[in-house]
């Protein structure tokens, strides 16, 4: 019996917080749900008032939002070493980790579904604008294979979704920086594990060894 539970849906930003948990590699349970049912259903709803996934339940706690998770169990089991060990890698993971969660995705919601901020206005949202919130995401990710230079970390696991779903749905630019990251994540056997759980999903809608 594990103490570990992460409640997902195939099609979801659970599938970040399903990464994470392959990375992590500690025994845990999949709760599979759906979208209108049992998200919304009171057992549910008592997780996650949202009635929105993912979300991991750890003994007693509840942890939800996908970046948080990520945090989370980094740090619940430090011996995995998916933390940064210098300031200058917790600098950087702590940056990167809530700009892709704070200005990439206002900036990328934002250009979807077409809004425009008004001139002269551009102070008023945490992202300033699409261009250059792109640019400085290529500045980070030059500097090294991963976030944090030379040492993967949580991090990529919720930027390097960020990336990847954007050139796949077409959100972010093809820049060579984004490619070459994504593709060096989607290379990590974690990645491999979790991509094919959810898809095996997907195809059976059953249960899901």
């Amino acid at each position: 019996m594990t103490d570990l539970t992460l409640y997902t849906h195939p099609q979801s930003r659970g599938r970040i917080a399903h990464w994470m948990m392959e990375e992590l590699g500690e025994s845990y349970e999949t709760v599979w749900l759906d979208y209108g049912t049992s998200m919304k259903a009171p057992d549910y709803l008592a997780v996650n008032p949202m009635g929105k996934v993912p979300a991991l339940r750890h003994g007693a706690v509840v942890v939800t939002e996908s970046a948080a998770i990520c945090a989370y169990v980094a740090d619940a089991f430090p011996h995995h070493r998916l933390l940064p060990q210098t300031a200058a890698e917790r600098a950087a993971y702590f940056r990167w980790l809530f700009f892709a969660a704070g200005p990439l995705e206002q900036a990328v919601v934002a250009r979807t579904l077409g809004w425009s901020v008004p001139a002269g206005r551009g102070a008023m949202v945490g992202f300033g604008s699409y261009a250059d919130t792109l640019d400085a995401l290529e500045s980070g990710l030059r500097e090294g294979p991963f976030v944090c230079g030379d040492r993967f970390t949580a991090a990529d696991v919720y930027v390097g979704s960020s990336v990847a779903w954007g050139l796949l749905f077409g959100t972010l630019e093809k820049r060579p920086v984004f490619e070459a990251y994504a593709a060096r994540l989607a290379a990590r056997p974690a990645y491999v594990r979790s991509a094919h759980l959810n898809e095996l999903r997907l195809q059976t809608g059953g249960a899901v060894a």
